[in-house]
């Protein structure tokens, strides 16, 4: 079978294969029944989006049977999805529907109270799991795939619009067309020798691009079955990888150590899974999660704009992610002047010693398959410049050219796979009455990605109350779910910069280790505490545990 130019072409491979195919809880569909599904609301989605619209809508799903059907639906029909994050809230929620020009809205009744009093003029919404969907829906059942098009499919046909948030603070949707998404999903079948017996585990939400680009796209790709966890679970992903008979899954570092958390079992090794890949697992528990469970974990890097990669090679060292991909001219350069930074430099323990020299921003000064941002001129400007893509990542290279990541530049944060903007949370914490100034930004997470700090100087005779503040939080309606500060420092004033721009440099550079005081809600719970005595120790103790002591003090290279 060769490879698809479209990821159209590759639903209508389906069409007559009733091997099973796609997979939720108790309901299997077989291949051709997923192409049938995705036929009848390709003819939906044309009568119900108008001449004059932008052939785009949005999904606002957890992983259940619908979204992998509205994926394929889109792609038959030469429209594109916007996957929506249920995490957002409010005017905030709202923005990106309307962003991305989505008419159609499909949702499910588990996130109907999002949509309370949201202004959303022109947007049909669809709820799946209610009759009236499913008597809507009936009327299209004798569609076959081809029937119904907005217009000519090809390779440059948007199919995704996946938000991915920058330093200018609103997240920004990423194009990626059919024929790159189809490309990727044949690179990875390629790659991992993926077999139409395979079944790819998708338990990471579908709204991030890392479930639909690295687990979807390659199972349709080769030809592999899905199944879906509605929302990721620690406690059943081994039930469910041997009720499905998965062999592949997707994750990020945050799942791999919820797993790592749960129970061992004498069976731990009885299941069929025979890889996992993704990012930010960390050297130290992908080793522990093979040598408990058996499964090696493959660590990639991709930026979801698709502007560069790093490939894994069986002789990258522990701790790295790979070298550039054949493709791609990357270097770690100075992101001010586009200098190179120095060659890493490791103690006798394989820590990083010079990382104020060595860490930089990660440029691909080849050819780059970045297909913009959804009308955001600027953001595209931002992204590629003297024509080199910028990734907004910070990484280090060692002297054979190993690259190992090192987290996100200046006001980006990453916490459990969401890219965050500090300007965005800033803005919420800057209602709290009692703050004369504030200040976000990342420190480095103990596992993998990083963990929301905050600096805030407080009014004339205010005292922190952390109850109080930790209600303000809760009673913000557009605080999403990853955004909470896990680190609150007290400061008599925000340090700033001869330029009257706040300092973050230094503030990241001192991170959580300040004379300053500092409170933190421990595993993310409501409740802030001092960190200091043996809190303080168990944490500095965690961080050593995982080999990220060495990130703490890393000087920023942007100082």
């Amino acid at each position: 079978m060769g490879s698809a130019g479209t990821v159209a072409e590759l639903v209508q491979r389906q069409w007559g294969d009733h091997r099973p195919g796609l997979r939720h809880e108790d309901t299997v569909l077989s291949h051709h029944q997923v192409a049938a599904g995705a036929a009848a609301r390709a003819a939906l989605l044309v009568d119900l989006l108008s001449a004059d619209s932008e052939p785009h809508l949005g999904v606002l799903l957890d992983n259940t049977l619908e979204f992998p059907l509205w994926l394929s639906a889109a792609a038959l029909a030469g429209a594109a999805v916007a996957g929506i994050n249920p995490t957002r809230r409010g005017a905030e929620l709202a923005r990106d529907i309307m962003h991305t020009d989505c008419r159609v809205l499909v949702t499910e009744r588990t996130h109907l109270p999002l949509l309370d009093g949201l202004d959303l003029p022109g947007v049909r919404v669809l709820v799946t799991d209610t009759d009236a969907y499913a008597e809507l829906l009936a009327g299209y059942a004798g569609a076959e795939p081809g029937d119904a098009v907005l217009g000519e499919v090809r390779s440059a046909t948007r199919m995704l619009l996946y938000f991915t948030s920058g330093s200018t603070g609103a997240p920004k949707a990423a194009i990626c067309t059919q024929g790159r998404l189809a490309a990727a999903g044949q690179s990875l079948v390629d790659h991992f020798g993926v077999r139409r017996d395979d079944v790819h585990y998708v338990c990471m939400p579908m709204f991030h691009g890392n479930a639909v680009i690295a687990d979807w796209a390659p199972a349709m790709a080769g030809g592999a079955a899905v199944a879906l966890r509605r929302r990721f679970s620690a406690s059943g992903f081994l039930d469910d990888v041997r009720a499905y008979g998965a062999t592949y899954f997707t994750y990020v570092g945050r799942a791999v150590q919820y797993l790592l958390a749960t129970p061992e079992r004498p069976d731990d090794r009885d299941h069929p899974l025979r890889l996992g890949f993704g990012t930010e697992a960390g050297a130290v528990d992908a080793a522990r999660f093979r040598e408990r469970f058996g499964v090696r974990l493959v660590e990639g890097y991709g930026s979801s704009e698709g502007g560069a990669a790093i490939q894994r090679t069986p002789d990258t060292p522990a701790g790295a992610i790979g070298r550039a991909s054949a493709r791609d001219d990357l270097a770690v350069v100075d992101p001010e002047t586009g200098e190179e930074r120095a060659a890493a430099v490791f103690d006798e323990g394989g820590r990083l010693v010079n990382g104020g020299e060595a860490i930089g921003e990660l440029v691909n000064r080849g050819d780059t398959p970045f297909e913009g941002y959804w009308r955001n001129a600027e953001a595209d400007a931002a992204r590629v410049r003297g024509g080199w893509y910028w990734t907004g990542d910070l990484f280090f290279r060692d002297l054979d050219g190993f690259l190992y990541f090192a987290g996100r530049t200046d006001d980006r944060l990453r916490v459990d796979s969401e890219n965050l903007a500090a300007a965005m949370i800033e803005n919420i914490l800057a209602r709290w009455g009692d703050a004369a100034a504030v200040a976000v930004y990342a420190v480095p997470d103990p596992v993998a990605g990083d963990q929301v700090m905050a600096a805030l100087a407080l009014r004339e005779g205010a005292v922190f109350e952390p109850a109080a503040f930790a209600a303000f939080l809760a009673a913000q309606p557009d605080l999403g779910t990853k955004m909470a500060p896990r680190f609150v420092r007290i400061v008599p004033a925000m340090p700033i910069t001869a330029t009257n721009k706040v300092h973050r440099v230094a503030l990241r550079r001192e991170g959580f280790r300040s004379t300053d005081p500092v409170w933190w809600n421990g595993a993310g719970g409501g409740a802030y505490r001092p960190l200091e005595g043996e809190e303080l120790a168990g944490l500095l103790a965690e961080y050593e545990a995982h080999g990220r002591t060495a990130l703490l003090s890393s000087i920023s290279p942007m100082a």
